[in-house]
C-alpha cells in the first residue's frame, strides 16, 4: 500500500500533464522512499525507470541500452548504443511528439564512472531534449553530490532543471498512518523509534504489542534493522568509527561542539568537518534558539533520525547483552524505564509540527513567521531556562510546554511557564501546553477563564 507523498506526487502530475520537456532533479537520504514514490507516479505512464549500480562506464551503458530497447521492444534486434549521447538522442527522437518518462534512479554511480555525463546531459538539454516531450527524471540519495555536481552553480547541468524535489522522511502524522491500529500513545513511541524513513516503518507490525515489535524487528540479531545505523554509515563515511562515536556521545547527552569533541578525544575543528558530514547526511542537525543567528555560541547538535538516536541510545551500548541472548533483560531495564524521557524530545518536535498545521491552516490567534525551541540567560534569576517551544511574529509569541509523562499538567507546570515568558516582550503573549495525560481541573478552569491559554492532549 503506497501512503502519504501527496505534494510530491501532485507536484510531478501537475508537470506531467504540461506535456512539454521537464529535467526533473529529485534527491534525498537512502531509505527516505524516493524509488517507491517514483514508481508509483510512473504506474499508469509510459515510462522506461533504469536504477543505476555501482558498474563501470561500460557496463553502465549497456545496462541504460538494453533497458531502453527492451522497453521498445528492440531487444536482440539492435545492437546497443554506442555512446550515452546516441542512447538519449533515441529518447528524444522517441519522445518528439509524444510523453515518455525516462528515470535514472541513483544518477550519481552513472557520473562516477564517466565524469563527462553532466557535461554531455547539460548539450543534449540545450540542442535536442528541449524541443520534446521527455519527461527525464534523475534521481539520487548522495544528497551533497547532487547539490554540488547537479543544482550547484559550477555544476554543467546548473540552470538546466525545470524542478527539484527533495524527499524528506515523513513527520508524525504522515507515518501514523504506518499503524492505524495503534492508539494515539503507541503511535508516538512508534515514531519515536523509526522515525519517518518509510522502509522502517513499514518493518512494524500494529498488531502486535510496541515492545514486542522492538523485540523482534530490532533487537533480533537476525532482523533488519539491528545493523542498519552502522551498514548505513559504512555506506556512506570512509572512517565509520569516529562517526559512530560522535553520534554516541550526542546520543548520550553532548550537544555542544566542545562537550562532543572531548567525549570523542579529537580537536574541535576536526570534530566540526565530521559533523558536518554527518548533517549532510541527514543524521544529525544545528539547532539554535529561536530568533538568534545559526552561527550563535548557544547553537547545539542534535540525532536528527529518531532510528539512529533510538539505535545509539539503546542498541549501542547494550550489544553485548543482546549478543547474550539477553533481549528481555535490555527491554525491562534499558529501555522501558527510560522510555517517557527519551519519547519526551519527539514529543516536543511532533508539537512543533502540530502548531505549523494550526499556522497553515490559519487556526492559532496569529500567523506566527519562526518556531522553534528557545535557551538562555535567565538575568533575574541568574540561570539559564529553557522554552520547549516559542513562535513569533514582530507583534505575538506562543509559549509552548511538552510534558510526556504519565501524570497530568497541573498548574504549578503553567505558572513555571508564564514566569519565563516575562523575559520576552511583545505586545500579546499566548501559551499552549501538551500533555499525554491531559489535565488538572485547576489548568482546565484556568483555560476556559482565559483566552489566550490553550490546552492539547491528542492530535486530530
Amino acid at each position: 500500500m503506497f501512503i502519504g507523498r501527496k505534494y510530491e506526487l501532485g507536484t510531478l502530475n501537475k508537470l506531467y500533464n504540461e506535456n512539454k520537456f521537464h529535467f526533473i532533479v529529485m534527491y534525498g537520504r537512502r531509505r527516505v522512499g524516493k524509488t517507491t514514490l517514483l514508481t508509483e507516479f510512473c504506474k499508469d505512464k509510459p515510462s522506461i525507470f533504469f536504477v543505476a549500480e555501482e558498474y563501470n562506464d561500460k557496463i553502465a551503458l549497456d545496462s541504460f541500452s538494453d533497458r531502453i530497447l527492451s522497453y521498445f521492444g528492440l531487444g536482440g534486434l539492435v545492437s546497443r548504443f554506442e555512446s550515452w549521447e546516441k542512447a538519449f538522442l533515441f529518447l528524444a527522437e522517441q519522445a518528439k511528439d509524444k510523453r515518455l518518462v525516462v528515470v535514472i534512479d541513483e544518477f550519481p554511480y552513472i557520473v562516477n564512472s564517466n565524469k563527462r555525463i553532466p557535461s554531455l546531459l547539460q548539450n543534449l538539454i540545450d540542442h535536442h531534449l528541449k524541443d520534446t516531450k521527455l519527461f527525464l527524471i534523475i534521481c539520487g540519495s548522495s544528497v551533497s553530490f547532487i547539490e554540488k555536481e547537479v543544482l550547484g552553480y559550477k555544476s554543467p547541468l546548473y540552470g538546466r532543471r525545470t524542478a527539484q524535489l527533495i524527499v524528506e522522511p515523513f513527520d508524525f502524522f504522515e507515518s501514523r498512518d504506518f499503524f492505524p491500529n495503534y492508539d494515539f500513545e503507541n503511535q508516538v513511541i512508534a515514531y519515536g523509534v523509526l522515525g519517518g524513513i518509510p522502509q522502517y516503518l513499514s518493518n512494524f507490525d500494529d498488531t502486535k504489542d510496541i515492545y514486542e515489535n522492538i523485540k523482534t524487528k530490532i533487537l533480533d540479531k537476525a532482523s533488519y534493522l539491528y545493523e542498519e545505523p552502522k551498514l548505513l554509515l559504512k555506506q556512506e563515511v570512509r572512517e565509520p568509527a569516529l562517526y559512530n562515536s560522535i553520534i554516541e556521545a550526542i546520543a548520550s547527552g553532548s550537544s555542544k561542539l566542545n562537550e562532543i569533541s572531548t567525549k570523542v578525544g579529537v580537536d574541535t575543528d576536526k570534530c566540526s568537518k565530521y559533523i558536518s558530514t554527518l548533517i549532510n547526511l541527514k543524521i544529525l542537525e544545528k539547532i539554535t534558539p529561536v530568533g538568534l543567528k545559526e552561527k550563535s555560541r548557544k547553537s547545539i547538535y542534535k540525532i536528527k533520525n529518531n532510528f539512529f538516536r533510538f539505535w545509539y541510545r539503546f542498541i549501542f551500548n547494550n550489544k553485548a547483552l543482546i549478543e547474550q541472548g539477553l533481549v528481555d533483560e535490555v527491554i525491562e531495564k534499558k529501555i522501558k524505564p527510560f522510555i517517557n524521557n527519551f519519547i519526551g524530545t519527539v514529543y516536543e518536535e511532533i508539537c512543533i509540527d502540530y502548531l505549523k498545521i494550526l499556522n497553515k491552516n490559519k487556526a492559532l490567534p496569529f500567523i506566527f513567521e519562526k518556531i522553534g525551541k528557545w535557551w538562555g540567560n535567565n538575568p533575574y534569576k541568574k540561570c539559564e531556562e529553557e522554552i520547549d517551544i516559542i513562535a513569533l511574529d514582530e507583534d505575538n509569541i506562543i509559549f509552548g510546554e511538552c510534558k510526556w509523562q504519565d501524570r497530568k499538567i497541573d498548574m504549578a507546570v503553567l505558572n513555571v511557564l508564564i514566569e519565563k515568558s516575562a523575559l520576552f516582550s511583545y505586545r500579546n503573549k499566548y501559551y499552549v501546553l501538551f500533555s499525554k495525560r491531559g489535565f488538572t481541573d485547576n489548568v482546565i478552569n484556568f483555560a476556559e477563564h482565559h483566552s489566550k491559554v490553550f490546552l492539547i492532549k491528542e492530535f486530530e
